[in-house]
């Protein structure tokens, strides 16, 4: 191993390191609770509404919503802004020129997209705020101090857990192995993962649940990691051509490639949006006091694991999925692209026709990644149907954990790749 590979390792490691240290400091700040808070008070009231869009968002945020910690509202009002601002790409004319400027466009983009964070974050911890007030537990009020001073201070602590977060996620993406956002939710739902086991396995000693039922959501999940694996790895490869050109008395170009279309374009953000969606209702729900409300009859139709959320969870998954594909892949922008650069697809005229056989791929290869995401998501339904299951366990928290991992093992190595092409083309510099 030459010297260069051995700065190369050294640098990865140190970057390692570094992703690591921040990932602890967000996992500290999870504890640290915002002030003026009655904590059991808190766990009674967490532990009473973990079915609704409240044991989601808990789940991701890594238990900080369920401690009302200063990171109670964890990086997910930015995921939101940063969705926002790429669906109005598509349909505000001002940010789609920002898009194409480039790099000086893509900062503005960024930009707008923080501010609206810190919009969106004011919004929601003011939200819960008020809610906090006016909720108490079986251990007395949640709230111990006056209500102008914990409203204030609460939606000021949050939003600055909140952009803290979200700087810490860009330092990890600049001077660590990548993927900032994603790895600080990943380490949020992997920390609930021990007490979900741990929950599941103390039902079966108590005979709630019987120990053959335990091995098979064993079983289960191994088998939907599997599955999701080889459906987020699968794609379909479109073959790209150039044409052969002559230069004097030499012929260039005639080299062929490869266009990667992947089965699952939308990633988790269908079944995020879809469930999202759903749970708001029945969290307004259980917020409601009384019997005889129409509000607590969602209660009975659209829980976890009811036949009507179940079917309006696929639906939402695959619209959802048709809808997030169409804008993250323009394909009238790609076959422009590839006929600029004197590319074409084999038995297809550049341009418009181009276009049209990718929206006729992708609306084939998107209708069956839609049934693998209603798939994945369905499936821990039913079975939190039939056993008590956290959302730790579920479809979405599976989806999110095995991409963040793929996505980060892709970066360390590209990162190692591309430090060994550099060091083999500075040597054949060398010797040229």
């Amino acid at each position: 191993m030459n010297q260069r590979q051995e700065n190369s390792l050294t640098d990865l490691k140190s970057r390692i390191i570094f992703t690591i240290l921040i990932l602890i400091i967000c996992r500290i700040g999870s504890y640290i609770p915002v002030a003026g808070i009655n904590t059991s008070a808190l766990s009674d009231f967490a532990q009473h509404n973990q079915s609704g869009i409240l044991g989601m968002f808990n789940v991701l945020s890594g238990g900080s919503l369920g401690r009302m910690s200063i990171f109670a509202l964890a990086i997910m009002p930015y995921i939101t802004a940063s969705i926002i601002i790429q669906l109005l790409t598509i349909a505000f004319k001002p940010l789609e020129n920002l898009k194409k400027e480039g790099e000086i466009g893509r900062r503005k983009i960024n930009q707008i997209s923080r501010v609206l964070t810190v919009a969106l974050a004011s919004f929601q911890a003011y939200g819960m705020a008020i809610t906090l007030l006016k909720t108490a537990g079986a251990a007395g009020p949640i709230v111990v101090i006056s209500p102008s001073f914990f409203i204030t201070s609460t939606v000021i602590t949050l939003v600055v857990g909140t952009m803290f977060l979200m700087w810490l996620g860009e330092q990890i993406t600049t001077r660590g192995i990548g993927n900032g956002s994603s790895l600080i939710i990943f380490i949020g739902i992997v920390s609930g993962l021990p007490s979900a086991f741990i929950s599941t396995f103390e039902l079966a000693r108590k005979g709630s649940i019987s120990s053959v039922l335990v091995l098979g959501i064993i079983a289960l999940v191994i088998f939907m990691v599997a599955l999701i694996i080889f459906f987020e790895r699968a794609q379909r490869k479109v073959l790209v051509q150039y044409p052969k050109r002559q230069v004097g008395n030499k012929i260039y170009g005639g080299d062929s490639t490869y266009l990667p279309l992947k089965l699952n374009t939308a990633g988790v953000i269908p079944p995020i949006f879809a469930s999202s969606i759903l749970l708001f209702p029945l969290t307004i729900a259980n917020f409601v006091s009384g019997s005889g409300s129409w509000l607590e009859d969602i209660q009975l139709y659209l829980n976890r694991g009811k036949p009507l959320f179940m079917i309006l969870n696929v639906t939402l998954i695959i619209f959802f999925c048709f809808f997030y594909t169409t804008v993250v892949f323009n394909s009238e922008e790609t076959a422009n692209n590839l006929r600029k650069n004197g590319a074409f697809v084999p038995g297809r005229r550049p341009g418009k026709h181009t276009a049209e056989f990718f929206d006729y791929l992708l609306a084939r290869i998107t209708a069956l990644g839609s049934i693998y995401l209603s798939f994945v998501c369905i499936i821990p339904e039913i079975i939190a149907s039939k056993v008590t299951l956290t959302f730790a366990l579920g479809g979405t928290s599976m989806l999110i954990v095995v991409n963040v991992v793929l996505d980060t093992f892709a970066q360390i190595q590209t990162y190692l790749f591309s430090s060994k092409y550099e060091s083999v083309i500075k040597k054949i510099k060398i010797k040229s």
